[in-house]
């Protein structure tokens, strides 16, 4: 069995050279509310973890193996993997060969701009084969080392949102007015303000809701709640700080946390390693370039 995805998929996207031997995480420039990767893996990549993004990727080398919903999944390169907001996953290698993917972490907000109100879909199985999809996806990571300009990324969300939707199995059902509206405004508050602690009378004068049913409001249209929203948005600042060589101690203070001890095991619980683990990874890949 093959474990490479076609190479005729890479044509024109810049393809960057494969060294199977080391274990690195490139990271794109991107526009806020999206982030993509490339990360090349032997053995286990992350431990048990979950973020408040959709983690949609292609599997272009080696065997994806991961624990999703209760149950073991592999993905096989042009193999397709989806991960809903706020599920408990792991990830690495499923064979000696390591691994490479390229995946793509999606703000629930973007897609609900783009969806016009309508609910999230939830693709249940987390593995799928579609080669129109994969297209589709590798149309955006394909050229990591390139910046996407405002109409491609238009384009392709929406593109996107009809693959999504359609292995998605039930229909979409549309939020009222008001809770949309409530949970927007909570969401764009706590983004201006992600840096200070947010006391929740603030969001109930926002929003015009009481802080219960603007929660159950907010984790209806972004699968996650106000607080972990916000730990996630000084968490994904986090990441940008690191990819600039900033020091731990510093990022932990201007991303929002208490103190470096809060920040790493925010930091572990989000994406499944500590802060200086990311860091070697990143680092090692921007000294290999």
């Amino acid at each position: 069995m093959s474990h490479d995805l076609d190479s005729q998929a890479f044509e024109g996207l810049g393809r960057l050279c494969i060294d199977a031997a080391e274990n690195r995480i490139i990271s794109a420039p991107d526009p806020a509310g999206m982030e993509r990767i490339e990360a090349r893996f032997h053995g286990s990549a992350f431990d048990l973890h979950r973020h408040d993004t959709y983690a949609i990727g292609v599997t272009l080398h080696g065997v994806q193996t991961f624990r999703y919903l209760g149950a073991a999944r592999h993905s096989l390169p042009g193999q397709i993997i989806v991960l809903h907001p706020d599920e408990l996953h792991d990830g690495g290698a499923g064979t000696e060969d390591g691994l490479r993917y390229r995946m793509l972490y999606l703000e629930p907000s973007l897609m609900l701009d783009c969806l016009g109100g309508v609910s999230l879909p939830f693709v249940r199985d987390g593995v799928v084969t579609d080669a129109a999809f994969c297209a589709t996806l590798l149309s955006a990571l394909g050229p990591l080392e390139q910046e996407l300009d405002d109409l491609f990324v238009d384009d392709f969300l929406v593109q996107l949102m009809q693959s999504l939707t359609r292995h998605g199995g039930q229909p979409a059902k549309p939020m009222t007015r008001t809770a949309w509206r409530a949970a927007a405004l909570a969401r764009d508050y706590l983004t201006e303000n992600l840096t200070r602690p947010v006391r929740s009378g603030e969001l109930e004068a926002i929003t015009g809701l009481d802080r219960y049913a603007l929660s159950r409001h907010f984790r209806a249209a972004f699968s996650t709640s106000p607080h972990r929203f916000l730990v996630m948005r000084r968490l994904q600042r986090a990441r940008r700080m690191i990819a600039a060589g900033e020091p731990l101690a510093q990022i932990a203070v201007e991303a929002g946390f208490s103190d470096q001890s809060h920040f790493i095991r925010q930091f572990k619980k989000a994406f499944g390693m500590t802060p200086g683990r990311w860091s070697s990874l990143i680092q090692g890949s921007a000294a290999a370039a």
